[in-house]
Parts: C-alpha cells; sequence; structure tokens
C-alpha cells in the first residue's frame, strides 16, 4: 500500500500539479487514493439474475459470480436452483483465502460451487490458495455446500455448531469480543450476533469495509429465534459500526423488490428486485427498530420482523381452542337433540295412557 501511495503522489506531482498547487494536491491525493482509515468502496454494479416464473422452462445459471475488485468476489446461487437464492463471499488475502457461507446446494451437477471458487482461486484447483470455508450461522441454506469442498486439498471447513464457532474463534465469553482472521494482508474481524440463530457471527472486511451480516441484517424477512439476543447483537453490531468505516452491509438473502415489498415466500422469481447491499445508517437504526418487534409480525421503518415459532405455537393454541370449541358445541348440539327426541316420544306417549 505504501509503495502504491507513494507512487500516485509522485505522478500527481509530475502530470497533475502546477507547481503552485503542488502542496494542496498532495494532500487530496494522499487522502484519496491511500486509504489508511477510510476504505474506498467501489460500485457494486451488478444486476443478479431474477429467477424465473417457470424454471422448468426457462431455465437459468445455476451460479453467478460478480468481483467486486481482484481480491473480493461476491457468488450467488440462482433462484431456480434454490429459493432460497443465497449470497456468498469469497476474499483472497496473501496467504489464504475466505469463502463465508457455502449455499443451499451439495450437488455439484447442479451447482458448481466448489469448483467455481477454487478455479478463482490463484493456481487454480491443482494448486491453489489455501481456502478457509467458514458460516454466518448453521441453517443449511448456509453450509449445505461443504460437502462440495470435502476431501479437496488446501481446504479447511470450520464446523457450524455452537461449540464448534467459540472453540474456532476462540471466544471465551461468547457472545462477548471480537476474534480476527489473518488472510495475508487483510484481516477480517469476526463479530458475534446471535438472535436469529445461535451460531450468528457477522464479518468485516477491513481492506474493503465489508460487513458481512449473514441473515441477521438483510433486505428481507428478519427472522427472530431469540429477541433478547437480537437487541443485544444489535446494539453490539451498531456499537461496532460506529467505530469502524463501513461501505457496504451485505447479508445472506434478497426478498424485497425496489418498492420494499416482500416477494412471496419461496417464489423463484424476483422482478425489479431490491439491491443487495445495505449502509451503515441501516445497521445503527436496526437495534431501535427491533425495539418495537411485538412478537410475532412487527414492520419497523424499512425492517420487516417474524418470529415464525412464536406464530406457530400461538397458531396451535387456536387450532386447538377451535378444535375443542367445535368439539363441545357437536356434543351440546347432539345431547340436546337426544334429550328432545327423548321428550318428544315421552309426551306422545303420555296422551295415549291417559
Amino acid at each position: 500500500m505504501t509503495i502504491r501511495c507513494i507512487t500516485s503522489i509522485v505522478l500527481a506531482r509530475r502530470f497533475l500539479c502546477p507547481a503552485l498547487l503542488t502542496g494542496f494536491c498532495l494532500s487530496v491525493v494522499f487522502h484519496s487514493s491511500c486509504g489508511w482509515s477510510q476504505p474506498i468502496p467501489t460500485s457494486i454494479d451488478v444486476h443478479w439474475n431474477e429467477g424465473a416464473a417457470d424454471c422448468t422452462h426457462h431455465p437459468q445459471p445455476p451460479l453467478q459470480l460478480y468481483r467486486y475488485d481482484i481480491q473480493t468476489y461476491i457468488l450467488r446461487e440462482s433462484l431456480c436452483s434454490t429459493f432460497e437464492a443465497p449470497f456468498m463471499y469469497l476474499l483472497k488475502g496473501s496467504t489464504r483465502a475466505l469463502l463465508i457461507d457455502s449455499g443451499d446446494v451439495a450437488d455439484p451437477k447442479q451447482v458448481p460451487l466448489a469448483n467455481t471458487v477454487m478455479e478463482t482461486l490463484p493456481g487454480g484447483s491443482s494448486n491453489s490458495l489455501p481456502l478457509l470455508v467458514v458460516h454466518t450461522h448453521r441453517h443449511l441454506d448456509h453450509r449445505a455446500g461443504d460437502a462440495q469442498f470435502a476431501g479437496l486439498s488446501n481446504v479447511s471447513v470450520v464446523g457450524y455448531d455452537l461449540d464448534s464457532v467459540r472453540r474456532f474463534y476462540g471466544f471465551a465469553d461468547w457472545p462477548d469480543g471480537v476474534a480476527q482472521i489473518e488472510l495475508g494482508n487483510r484481516i477480517v474481524d469476526v463479530i458475534p450476533t446471535p438472535g436469529h440463530n445461535e451460531t450468528e457471527v457477522s464479518f468485516y472486511d477491513r481492506n474493503t469495509g465489508m460487513l458481512f451480516s449473514g441473515d441477521f441484517l438483510m433486505p428481507a424477512r428478519l427472522l427472530v429465534d431469540d429477541c433478547k439476543a437480537y437487541v443485544a447483537s444489535a446494539d453490539r453490531l451498531a456499537t461496532f459500526a460506529k467505530n469502524h468505516p463501513v461501505s457496504y452491509v451485505l447479508g445472506g438473502h434478497v426478498e424485497k423488490d425496489t418498492n420494499g415489498q416482500l416477494f412471496p415466500w419461496q417464489s423463484q422469481y424476483h422482478p425489479h428486485e431490491h439491491v443487495l447491499q445495505m449502509t451503515r445508517e441501516d445497521v445503527l437504526a436496526l437495534p431501535v427498530a427491533l425495539r418495537k418487534f411485538n412478537g410475532f409480525r412487527t414492520t419497523a421503518g424499512d425492517f420487516f420482523f417474524q418470529d415464525s415459532m412464536h406464530i406457530l405455537i400461538v397458531g396451535g393454541v387456536l387450532t386447538t381452542a377451535i378444535l375443542i370449541a367445535l368439539i363441545w358445541f357437536l356434543i351440546r348440539y347432539f345431547r340436546r337433540r337426544r334429550r328432545n327426541t327423548v321428550v318428544s316420544k315421552m309426551e306422545k306417549t303420555l296422551p295415549a295412557q291417559s
């Protein structure tokens, strides 16, 4: 980085700056080119595959690969391959690479994730840069692709259960603390963010300023598993974001259109889809929005929260109550009908006897 900055300054002095303005121009070039404290974001200019209304008759490419820069890639599984259409992120350092999440498809014939990733690494699949595969959390749509990396040389896959997560990153007081992954001239911070799932972590890349938030924060349904933990994690992540430059917040899915409306659940067609990237301001707004969550479904600002388990429990209780009420009504109905029948027979018999 030092060499690149010095080169920029020399070129600026030689070709761009008049003698009288050299001091001013140097300060501008140094600040904008070197980026010592503030990563300069590159535009994420990509149209993600929107799937198809009928994937059988209009099949789509199974995997989309976007190069953000020479060391950073964004991958997405097609909506026609899986309605989850998860995003994955590949970060390269000088000594190893990091793949964040492995997607929802285990079969390499359906989605050739491992082959695509390995071919992207220096040296290709035969003699590649060592690769570390990690997960934002343990849900299957973020780890099913682990099977494709099994047995590959120079590849390590981190376990997805809570004990494995705590042990690998060295979290002695989960969910407090921040761990680091060293990739070689590239450090990635690991921040515990349970709430959607107890194993959830978010990753922050110091080189790009990207915050990879998994299913914890994304332009989609935010599914709450533990509201108290979610709020605490939102506070923790907001504090982190206040003290670090954040270029983009990149989650695990997109389930909204450009108007902020949710696509139908399990839809494989996302026309006019919302952009993937969110902002630092979204991170800072999340704690306030979460505190408005009613425990079932809540829209707060641009966020939509849902606790599916609570909804299922309440739905089950209501269904049971309705069923019990229906049974009670039928029992009362047939008892009354039987009693009326008996009374009617008795009334017919009495006049005959008299």
